[in-house]
Order: C-alpha cells, then structure tokens, then sequence
C-alpha cells in the first residue's frame, strides 16, 4: 500500500476509534453504575441498546449528507453533537437520563462510521480498500484492548463520570483532526444533491440487491456476536469469575487480540485466494469455534480459559469476516457509496442492538448464555453468506 493510503487509513481509524472507546471504555463502570443509579443489569444494558440502535438509525443522516455536501462537514457536525451528548452523560443523575444521553453520544458518533469507510471507497477498490479497511481495523482493534483498561485506570482516582470527561477530551481532538488534517475526499463534481426521490431510489437498488444484503448481514450479525459480548462479559467475569475491573479489562483485551490480528491479512489472503473464499472459510471458522465452545461450556467447561481461548479463535475469524464484507458490499455501488455505506451500517447496527435486547430477554448473564447466544449470532452470519454469495464459493 503507499504510504499515503496507509497514512490516511490511520487517520480514519483514529476517528473511528472514538465510538468504540464510548462503548469499550464505559465496560468496566457497568457494574458501578448499576449500583450508583440503583439500576438492574437489564436496566443497565438499555444505555447499550439505546447506543446501537440510535448509532445504526443516525448512519442514514450521515451517509446522504457525505454524498450531497462532502466528507468533513458530516464529520464535524457528529463530532460536536458527541462531544455534548458526552459532557451529558457525565452529569447523568437518573438512568433514563443516562440511557437519553448514551443515545445522543450515539447520534454523533455515528457519522465516524459511515463517513470513513466512504473515504475508503472515494481512495481505492478491491483488495486496496481491504488493506484500507484493515489499517483501520487496527486502530479499532486497539480500542477494546485500551479502552478498558484506560476505563479500569480512570476507576482507580475517580469513578464512571470521569470515563465520559475523558471521552469529552477524545472527542475534542478527533475534531481538531477532522478541521486541520483530514482531506477532503470527494471533489465538488462528484458531489450528489439530497432528494428524497434519488435517496428512495438508491436504497431501492440495495435493499432488493441480494448481494448487498446478504454481505450486510453478514457483517451484521458478526458485529452483533460482538455486541452481546459487549453488553454480558463485564458481568460474566467480575460476578461468575471474581475478575476485578483490571482483570475483565485484560480478560477483554485477549479476545480483541485475536481479531486485530488476524484482520492485519485480509489484503494479502484476498489477493491470494480472492476475497470471497476469505470471507466463506472465515465465517464457517467462526460458526465452527462459536459452536464448538458453547457446546463445551454446556458440557461443564464452564471456566475462564476456556470461554477466553474460545473466544479467542472466533474472534480471529471475525476479523477477516468483518472488513471483507464491508467492502465486498460497498464495491458495486461507487456512485451511492455514502448511502450504502450509511444504509449498511444502519442495518448492522439495528441488528446488533435487537439481538442485544433478545438475548438480553431470553438468557441470563452468564457464561453458558453469553456464548450460546453469540454462537446463535454466527449461525445467522454464515446463513447469510450462504444466501449471498455464490454457492460453489461458501465452505459448508
């Protein structure tokens, strides 16, 4: 990749970290905050579920207006709402309250999902963009191993408010990037006015596009095996296995280690094999790991290591999963990138907070509930690569 490619595919993923760090960093403090607001656990879940849904929602705002006006505007406009809804949340003094602000922080960030990966597609195609997405990747990837911790740390001199003072900080200098470093990627030209009718017609095109769908979900229902962790394991390790919130941060961390790396070879195992075996051997990996451990935690391997090593394999499928599909479904639509860049994380976002709240209803927070409903999210993944793509290609 050229370095300016690279370089402006960290840029991306340094913006792009800071909705992780909202959800990552906050992990730790659900437990305290729970107890602080005299809140249940479900009750508690809902300031996750508020965030997905109004992050995957807020995308379709994002994603025409990139396309109408240009990148950056978008950018600076979400970075401000985030950095408000931030300083919200730090003052919460109800859970409603808190829930509401969780939901405007997510109104902001969302536009640091679809605007980047709408730079991607402005800069490169094919297993370029894979290698883009890739290094963005990397930051993201980062993010669940730091932004616990930094969470963990912040607990130890102050307590849940002071994880969303030092979000406020992120924010501000994500948009001190956005307004002095960042370039602007689509040329006035290119630019696409917003109409309700072009709009309608655009997302005409992808909804019945079988293709676009079907690698959505794909990335959709793995993001959401990711989702349903993030809203059971800081309850699964600090009540059912005694982690501290250091220990549930490094216990995180693992997990994210396996998808970091793996994600770093997607452009040269898609150039290697193409980018759609990549994806179908990755996602039977990914159902074959999520299922072989729920199965072994059903049969009374119900410890730490096991449920950390587990997912610590699916998790390495998950990141070759997770990039190649964003760019498999984004690759045909050059002339509405924005809005299928927007559409399709709304549809993985909404996905991911439904199964949040399903599971949430169905399965308590424990260990054995935890992975079978990510592995139930990993059969629903590998179904939808079945449907999509083309059938000689899809590992059975």
């Amino acid at each position: 990749m050229r370095d300016p490619l690279f370089r402006m595919a960290l840029l991306l993923g340094l913006l792009s970290a800071v909705g992780p760090f909202a959800i990552d960093m906050y992990l730790p403090a659900l437990p305290m905050v729970a107890e602080d607001l005299g809140a249940s656990e479900a009750g508690v879940a809902l300031t996750l579920t508020a965030y997905f849904l109004t992050f995957g929602i807020a995308q379709m705002i994002y994603g025409p207006m990139a396309d109408a006006v240009g990148r950056k505007p978008p950018l600076v406009i979400g970075l401000a709402i985030f950095l408000l809804a931030t300083v919200a949340a730090s003052l919460a003094p109800t859970l409603g309250w808190l829930v509401a602000a969780r939901a405007a922080q997510a109104l902001g960030a969302a536009t640091l999902m679809a605007v980047p990966r709408a730079v991607i597609r402005d800069m490169a195609t094919g297993p370029d963009a894979a290698r883009m997405m890739a290094a963005v990747m990397i930051v993201i990837s980062i993010s669940p191993m730091l932004a616990p911790l930094t969470g963990s740390f912040v607990m130890v001199w102050g307590g849940w408010r002071e994880i969303f003072a030092v979000l406020g900080a992120a924010a501000l200098i994500s948009l001190m990037l956005v307004l002095f470093v960042l370039p602007e990627t689509l040329p006035q030209e290119r630019r696409q006015p917003v109409r309700l009718r072009s709009m309608a017609a655009g997302a005409k095109r992808l909804l019945t596009d079988r293709r676009f769908m079907g690698l959505t979900m794909v990335g959709g229902f793995g993001m959401a095996s990711f989702f349903v962790f993030l809203s059971t394991a800081s309850f699964v390790y600090t009540r059912q296995f005694g982690l501290s919130p250091t220990g549930f941060s490094i216990a995180f961390a693992v997990n994210a280690v396996g998808f970091f790396s793996a994600s770093q070879f997607v452009g040269t195992l898609g150039r290697m094999f193409g980018m759609e075996r990549v994806i179908s051997v990755a996602i039977a990996g990914f159902l074959g790991a999520t299922t072989a451990l729920a199965v072994a935690v059903g049969l009374g391997a119900e410890t730490l290591v096991v449920v950390v090593a587990g997912l610590f394999l699916a998790n390495a499928c998950l990141g070759l999963v997770i990039p190649t599909s964003m760019v498999l479904a984004l690759d045909p639509h050059p002339d509405i990138a924005g809005l299928a860049s927007s559409l399709g994380g709304t549809i993985q976002m909404l996905t991911g907070g439904v199964m949040i709240a399903l599971t949430g209803l169905a399965m308590e927070a424990t260990a054995f509930g935890m992975v079978v409903a990510i592995a139930i999210c990993a059969g629903l993944a590998w179904l939808s690569a079945v449907i999509s793509l083309p059938r000689q290609r899809v590992a059975i």
